[in-house]
């Protein structure tokens, strides 16, 4: 862990706040690339994660960018109703999840809404490295474009195009124009809200684009629960030991009350925190972490949130 200070924090667009983070200590941050994230511990205990979306060079402060969510579970009501400059906060070491192909030949960045934090930190990298590449970020509205000044004054400025809802016609976002034709060099980044990534994802499926040049990162998931959940058991391989799972529980929640600690973050099956290995057994995925060939092979699952087909399932723990 590693105790951090506000230093500043900022309105970048309607509901839209980015802090500004140093070491209480002076020192400088951990390194980080372009995609990477942290933990961030918050007043009540939550951990909430959050996108780097500074430089990835710079290491004197991180950057992040907060949306209040009206369906926030804390963690964004928090940030923007309790956390005040000179605050002291804890954060984790910086982690990636949605790395970037820095040698990729062409590099295609979709950025909706908040989404724009990781994008941005990728767009910074590539015109560092000279690269060819396109962002393209959507917005409701312009008042919800968060860094638009930022963008506007960036070396990459021409790069970026700006597509709001309640503009012309002519500017909104044309997905399958923009991803016709893929190229095997050309690599896809999408960040955003489910819907949004949903669509550019499902457009460029439709194009062809193969899975492993299509990468994502979601904020946020729906809600898994759901009225047919039934009962399974999950037995530890190391012990034999057999746990039944409810059906209003999820296996993390039963494994932790039979003393079974295992490492939890965003609980919604999208940092991967969790992932435990499957060695029998059919999952039912309902994590938005692993691709779809991830789980086609049904060797590991999201315990935070995904379930089983089968009635026993044989966890690698």
């Amino acid at each position: 862990m590693i105790e951090v200070i506000v230093l500043a924090r900022h309105n970048e667009a309607t509901d839209i706040c980015s802090f500004e983070l140093a070491r209480a200590d002076g020192a400088p941050l951990p390194a980080f690339d372009a995609g990477a994230h942290i933990d961030l511990h918050l007043p009540g205990g939550l951990i909430r994660q959050y996108s780097l979306c500074n430089h990835p060079q710079e290491r004197q402060h991180y950057l992040i960018g907060v949306l209040k969510d009206p369906a926030s579970r804390g963690g964004s009501r928090a940030l923007h109703e309790q956390v005040t400059v000179g605050q002291r906060l804890q954060i984790s070491a910086p982690r990636n999840l949605f790395p970037l192909a820095e040698d990729a030949r062409r590099s295609l960045l979709f950025a909706g809404g908040i989404g724009i934090t990781p994008i941005l930190c990728m767009a910074e990298r590539l015109s560092q490295l000279g690269a060819d590449f396109e962002l393209h970020y959507c917005a409701r509205s312009s008042e919800r474009a968060a860094f638009v000044e930022r963008l506007q004054a960036a070396p990459f400025a021409t790069r970026v195009q700006l597509h709001c809802d309640d503009g012309p016609a002519a500017q909104r976002l044309d997905a399958a124009a923009l991803l016709a034709d893929p190229d095997a060099g050309t690599h896809l980044y999408v960040c955003g809200p489910g819907g949004f990534m949903a669509h550019v994802l499902d457009t460029a499926k439709a194009q062809g684009w193969a899975d492993q040049r299509a990468h994502r990162e979601y904020f946020a998931a729906a809600p898994t629960a759901r009225e047919d959940d039934g009962s399974f058991a999950v037995q530890l391989n190391s012990s034999g030991q057999i746990i039944q799972i409810p059906a209003d529980r999820s296996v993390a929640q039963a494994l932790e009350a039979c003393g079974i600690q295992i490492p939890l973050s965003c609980e919604q099956g999208i940092c991967g925190t969790c992932l435990t290995g499957v060695l029998a057994g059919e999952p039912e995925h309902r994590d938005l972490y692993l691709s779809e060939a991830e789980q086609a092979r049904n060797d590991q699952f999201t315990p935070c949130c995904s379930r089983a087909k089968s009635a026993l399932l044989v966890l690698d723990l």
